[in-house]
This record gives C-alpha cells, sequence and structure tokens, in this order.
C-alpha cells in the first residue's frame, strides 16, 4: 500500500499498456513528467477486477508478470494482444499459475485471448520452471506473494533476477538458495509490501544497439551513461569483449541494489567466437543484433543454445538467419543453433529488404547492420519499434545515422 515514485522510466507502448492494465486493476497511475510516474498501489490481494479486456499489445513480458501477479486473487480478467502476442505461448506460465488455484480458459497452447479466473483460496507451491524464462519465474514470484505460506520456485539455469531484487525492495521475505545447478528463490506469500522511490538504470537491450553500431562503424567513439550492469544481463558486452572489442566500464556504482555504469565504447576489430549455451539467458534478447556484429567479424561466430528465440515477438531466430542470408552472410541454423560466417569490417555486402514480421528487434539490428553495409539495408516495417524503444530513431540519428524513410 502506499505510493511509489519511479523515475528515468521508459514510456514506451510495452510500459505504457502494462500501465493502463494496473489502472484497470484499481491502481492510480499518473505521468508526473517525462520518464517519471506515481503509483498508489492496492496492497498484495487488495486488486479490483477490470470491467473490460485488457490489450498489452506486443508485450509478452507484460502480460505475463500481472497474470502472475492476480493469479492469487479472487477477480476475473480477459488477456489480449496485438496479432505478434496472439500468437506467442501464454501456457508455459497459465499451467504453473493453476497450482496456486488459478484457473483459465484459452485457445490451444495457451494463447490469446486468455480469460484468467484468480483463486479464491490460493496455496503456496513448490515448483521447478522447465524452461529458462525469467518471465515465467518472476510470475511465479508475483502468484507466490498472495499465496499463504512459503514457495519455492527454482529454475536449473540462473536467469534474470531483476524481480528478485525488486521485491526485496519492497519488504517482500524472499530467499535465494544455490543448487548445484541453477538456483530456487524461497518467497513468503502475504507479507505487506512497502512502497519505496525507484530509479531506472538505461536497459542494456536497448543500449546494445548503439554499442554494436559503434564497434561496426569506422571511426565511432561513444560514451553510453547510467547501464543496468547487473552481471546476468551482460553477456552481450562480455561476448564482444572476448571478439576484442573496445568497451570500457566507467564511473562504476551501485543503485537500488543494483551496478550500473558508463558504456564507452570505440569502433573495433572483432574476431569470430562461440557463445555457449549456458550464457543464452544472459543476452537473449541481444541475439538479432550480436549477430549483425558477428556478420562484421573476422571468423566464424557459432551461438548455441538459442531455442527460446522459436517464441518470441517471431521465429528469431529465423528471422535473424534470413535477414543475414539476404544480404549476403553466410548461415547454418539448427533447432537451437546459428552459426555466422563473418564478412569482416568492410564485407557486409547488404542492400536488402529485411522481413521483420512484426519483431522489434529484428527491425532495430538490421537498421544498425545498414549503417556499416556496403549498401543500404531496409526493414518492410518500423512501427513495432515503438513498443519497446521509442526513442531508437532519434538517438540513431544524434549519433551520426543516416536513416531514411522509403517507399513501399
Amino acid at each position: 500500500m502506499g505510493e511509489t515514485t519511479i523515475g528515468g522510466l521508459l514510456e514506451a507502448d510495452d510500459v505504457l499498456n502494462t500501465a493502463e492494465s494496473m489502472r484497470r486493476f484499481g491502481a492510480t497511475v499518473a505521468r508526473a513528467a517525462t520518464g517519471r510516474w506515481t503509483v498508489q498501489g492496492r496492497g498484495v490481494g487488495g486488486w479490483g477486477e477490470p470491467d473490460d479486456v485488457l490489450d498489452f499489445g506486443n508485450s509478452g513480458t507484460g502480460s505475463r508478470l500481472v497474470m502472475g501477479a492476480m493469479a492469487t486473487t479472487p477477480i476475473t480478467a480477459v488477456f489480449t494482444g496485438d496479432a505478434s502476442l496472439r500468437g506467442r505461448p501464454m501456457a508455459r506460465v497459465l499451467d504453473p499459475l493453476t497450482r496456486f488455484g488459478a484457473t483459465y480458459v484459452s485457445r490451444e497452447r495457451g494463447l490469446m485471448p486468455v480469460t484468467l479466473a484468480g483463486a479464491s483460496r490460493p496455496i503456496c507451491v513448490e515448483h521447478r520452471v522447465a524452461v529458462a524464462s525469467a518471465q515465467v519465474k518472476s510470475a511465479l514470484l508475483l502468484a507466490a506473494l498472495g499465496a499463504s505460506g512459503r514457495s519455492r520456485i527454482s529454475q536449473d539455469e540462473l536467469t534474470r533476477d531483476h524481480t528478485e531484487k525488486m521485491l526485496a525492495a519492497f519488504g517482500a521475505k524472499i530467499e535465494v538458495e544455490q543448487l548445484d545447478k541453477g538456483e530456487a528463490v524461497h518467497i513468503t506469500g502475504q507479507a505487506e509490501l512497502r512502497p519505496c522511490a525507484i530509479d531506472v538504470p538505461r536497459d542494456p537491450s536497448s543500449a546494445a544497439f548503439a554499442i554494436v553500431a559503434a564497434l561496426i562503424v569506422p571511426g565511432s567513439d561513444i560514451r553510453i551513461p547510467d547501464v543496468l550492469l547487473n552481471p546476468r544481463r551482460i553477456g552481450l558486452v562480455t561476448t564482444l569483449l572476448e571478439m576484442g572489442a573496445h568497451i570500457a566500464i566507467e564511473n562504476e556504482r551501485e543503485s537500488g541494489g543494483e551496478r550500473l555504469g558508463d558504456l564507452v565504447v570505440r569502433a573495433s576489430t572483432l574476431k569470430g567466437v562461440e557463445v555457449p549455451p549456458e550464457r543464452a539467458p544472459s543476452m537473449i534478447d541481444e541475439y538479432p543484433i550480436f549477430s549483425v556484429a558477428s556478420a562484421f567479424a573476422e571468423g566464424r561466430s557459432v551461438m548455441r543454445g538459442l531455442e527460446e528465440l522459436r517464441v518470441k515477438e517471431s521465429d528469431r531466430l529465423s528471422a535473424i538467419a534470413a535477414g543475414l542470408v539476404a544480404n549476403g552472410v553466410a548461415v547454418a541454423e539448427t533447432h537451437d543453433t546459428l552459426t555466422v560466417e563473418g564478412r569482416g569490417p568492410d564485407g557486409v555486402p547488404g542492400g536488402a529488404r529485411v522481413v521483420t514480421h512484426m519483431d522489434h528487434r529484428i527491425a532495430m539490428s538490421f537498421l544498425a547492420m545498414g549503417l556499416a553495409a556496403k549498401k543500404p539495408v531496409s526493414v518492410d516495417d518500423v512501427s513495432m519499434i515503438a513498443t519497446s524503444f521509442p526513442q531508437f530513431e532519434q538517438l540513431m540519428r544524434d549519433l551520426g545515422a543516416d536513416l531514411q524513410q522509403v517507399n513501399s
């Protein structure tokens, strides 16, 4: 209960759609200034029932987390989204939520629209998350807040831990148990959360586009301030450093339990590298732009453990491969690997129009490729970029990129 203030909020469509859903559950959500918002909470178990369908647009993260957060409150809500989101699997979240006592009705395989009825008498659970997904883990942790007793959520792989850090900051009783393989999170339900002030650091997934653009465009030298450096989110930076990238971390510090720093990035000659499968959770959203970096590297890059890319906004693995091939880069693709034959810093032909499949990261990645390819690269749609990074075009222009609208 009480008022939480949020600074540095990215006012992208995904965030705005999630904020609107919170209003429909009864929270007071207000924009005080650009990037600064306030939220008047309803307390654990205090959510009201929405009087209309919740439309999350393209936000898989927002919809899945909210499903978890409401699953242990005795209310009913209908979830939907755009064409891309309606094709993404929700059973991976919905099925374990039924263990708390929730029920749901959906299309085949849990596809939206989904009607979710929260548990009237929620019970604590012990559950192993079968997929390496921070979204699923976080949804279950949020559900556990409303269940009496202590729940245990485990995974065999280490995934993003922002939810655990955030819940601890709000006063949740939460403990992390290190396992021989992965970890388990213990959380006690029906605790009273306290409001607090949150400053959101810059997202490394968004910074990734500027980082790679600076590495592949000759003469580049940029600084990106206040970037989140959580060890479970900087797999891309780790891998680029292994490739020989000139990336320096300066002004390193801690804020709100998270590590931050400024990234100084200079144009570099990159070498091909093998990315181990255990690194996939820490850079899962960055594989499209990393694949672009690999195209400009000297030698072969091999990425393993990519099956999760098949269930993103698009079949992201196939979309990456198709875009690279269209622009003259040889690739080999299996169900969970991608091999890219680097063409060197001056060797990517470019010149193709890439099909984005309504995927914002595919669009931004191949626009970045066009900055250093021999011929310009175009994409078939940029409208979905606003879902996650509405400032992308202006930021890239400010860095010197030449982005132009082309006729269909």
